[in-house]
């Protein structure tokens, strides 16, 4: 289930999150397919990879078993993960405390939808300045999420000094898709799964949760934070 719209960036997101697209380059095109029976137009989309992308169907299973709920529990799951996506190296990246408390007013200034509705989750990337980069809304978190990283993936932006801002609480697949879009900092208005903080002290990822109101918990990687 998803909000539609942009719908490019959330197929090329999910795919790049589970690996199976790692460059741009893997990608020919993504368009919605022109045969789909009437009942289904706009909701079915033809992805074309490139011969040189290879990858096994396999990788797909982890994210459809674990769609039906909020995360998996147990260390194979973050072994899995990292078996694809590496944890991030030690770095000398910074984000101001003050600039963080920032973050919850200009991604609530962003939702549009959520305006209108009340019923939807949103997801935003910003710089370490807390320049707002893109955000989107979906009906889905994760979804969210994946439109986000879609986007930063199609117009070939590197995310290593970027913040993943979230309108919910964080669970174990939101990490991942971090963790594959190589970014160091997650934040989230909610909380964040017990199994999310596992995962970012496993990944060298730093992770802020109840981000409102000018104070926050920082679960893991405090030393990113000034």
């Amino acid at each position: 289930m998803r909000t539609p719209g942009h719908d490019d960036e959330l197929t090329a997101g999910f795919l790049f999150s589970e690996n199976i697209l790692k460059q741009r380059t893997d990608l020919i095109e993504i368009s919605h397919c022109p045969d789909a029976p009437i009942e289904s137009r706009g909701n079915i989309i033809n992805v074309f990879i490139s011969p040189e992308c290879h990858f096994q169907h396999s990788q797909l299973e982890r994210h459809f078993f674990t769609s039906s709920s909020c995360g998996v529990c147990g260390r194979s799951a973050i072994e899995q993960i990292q078996s694809q996506h590496p944890p991030l190296q030690e770095d000398d990246i910074k984000f101001p405390a003050t600039i963080l408390n920032k973050l919850p007013d200009h991604l609530r200034r962003a939702q549009n939808t959520f305006e209108q509705t009340g019923g939807v989750h949103a997801a935003a990337l910003f710089n370490k300045s807390g320049n707002l980069i893109v955000s989107r809304e979906d009906v889905g978190r994760h979804n969210a999420v994946d439109k986000v990283l879609g986007h930063a993936f199609l117009n070939n932006l590197s995310l290593t000094n970027s913040i993943l801002m979230v309108s919910g609480r964080v669970s174990f697949e939101i990490n991942q898709k971090a963790l594959a879009g190589r970014i160091p900092l997650i934040a989230a208005i909610s909380a964040p799964s017990s199994l999310a903080v596992q995962c970012a002290n496993e990944n060298n990822q730093t992770l802020v949760a109840f981000l409102r109101n000018n104070s926050m918990n920082i679960y893991a990687g405090a030393q990113r934070i000034i």
